[in-house]
C-alpha cells in the first residue's frame, strides 16, 4: 500500500510542479478509490500534500514571478472561508462529497482544454482589485475546505481575468495562495482528527521531492500539450469516481 502512496504522491507532485495548479485535484479520488483510504483522511492527506508541493513549485518562481499584494489580499480572503468549507464537508455524506468533487474534477478537465489567457505583458492594477481579490479568495478558499484542493485551476484564470496578471505572475501567485489555504483547510480538517500521519506524510514527501524537480523543468516543456493530457487524465478519473459512488449509493 505505501508503494502506492509514494507512486502517487510522486505524480501528483510532478503534475503540480509542471501545470503550477491541479495536481491535488488527483489526489483524493486516487487515495480514496486505489489505495482505500477514508474520504476525511483523503481529504486532510490532499491539503498537506498540496501545501509542501506548491512551497517546491513556487521557490523558482519567488524572483520576479509572485504578486505579493494579490497574494496577501486572496489568500487572507481564503482563511476564513476554508474553516466555512471544512464545516459543510463535516455536514455532508461521503457519496455526496464525492459526487461534487467529481463535477469539479470535470470543470476542472474542461478548464485546462481551453486556451489560457495571456493576460497583459505587465501587472495590471484593475479598478477594485481589492474586491476582485476577496472574491476569488473566498471561492477559493471555499473550494479547499470543502473538497481539499488547493484551487489552483480557478485561481489562475481568475487572477489573469479579474485582476490583469500575465500568466507566469498568475501561477507563481495562486501557488503562493494555495499554500496560504491548504494550510487553513489542514487545520480545519485536523481539529476534528481526520489526519492519519504515516498516510500523509508518505504521500506528502515524494509530492514534494516531484514538485521541486518537475518546476525547473516547466519553463523547457510545452505547455500546451502538457495541458491536454492532465485534462484528459481528469476527466477520465472524474467518470471512475462518478461510476463507482452511483453504484456504491
Amino acid at each position: 500500500m505505501f508503494a502506492g502512496i509514494i507512486g502517487f504522491g510522486l505524480l501528483v507532485g510532478a503534475v503540480l510542479g509542471l501545470v503550477g495548479a491541479g495536481g491535488a485535484i488527483i489526489a483524493v479520488p486516487a487515495l480514496v478509490y486505489v489505495l482505500g483510504v477514508p474520504v476525511s483522511e483523503a481529504i486532510s492527506t490532499s491539503l498537506v500534500m498540496a501545501a509542501s508541493s506548491s512551497v517546491a513549485a513556487v521557490v523558482p518562481r519567488l524572483r520576479g514571478g509572485v504578486d505579493w499584494r494579490i497574494a496577501a489580499a486572496v489568500g487572507t480572503a481564503g482563511i476564513p472561508a476554508a474553516f466555512v468549507g471544512t464545516a459543510v464537508n463535516q455536514l455532508l455524506p461521503q457519496h455526496v462529497v464525492l459526487l461534487a468533487f467529481a463535477l469539479l474534477m470535470i470543470a476542472a478537465g474542461i478548464q485546462m482544454l481551453r486556451p489560457r489567457p495571456q493576460g497583459p505583458q505587465l501587472p495590471e492594477r484593475r479598478p477594485r482589485w481589492v474586491l476582485h481579490a476577496v472574491l476569488v479568495g473566498v471561492g477559493a478558499g471555499f473550494l479547499t475546505g470543502l473538497l481539499g484542493v488547493g484551487g489552483g485551476f480557478v485561481i489562475v484564470p481568475a487572477l489573469v481575468l479579474l485582476l490583469g496578471l500575465p500568466i507566469g505572475a498568475a501561477i507563481g501567485t495562486a501557488l503562493l495562495i494555495t499554500i496560504v489555504n491548504s494550510t487553513a483547510g489542514f487545520l480545519a480538517h485536523a481539529s476534528s482528527g481526520s489526519v492519519d500521519w504515516a498516510i500523509t506524510l508518505t504521500f506528502a514527501i515524494p509530492a514534494f521531492i516531484a514538485s521541486l524537480v518537475a518546476a525547473r523543468f516547466a519553463t523547457r516543456i510545452t505547455g500546451r500539450a502538457l495541458q491536454r493530457m492532465f485534462a484528459a487524465l481528469v476527466l477520465v478519473v472524474a467518470a471512475i469516481t462518478i461510476a463507482r459512488t452511483v453504484l456504491a449509493c
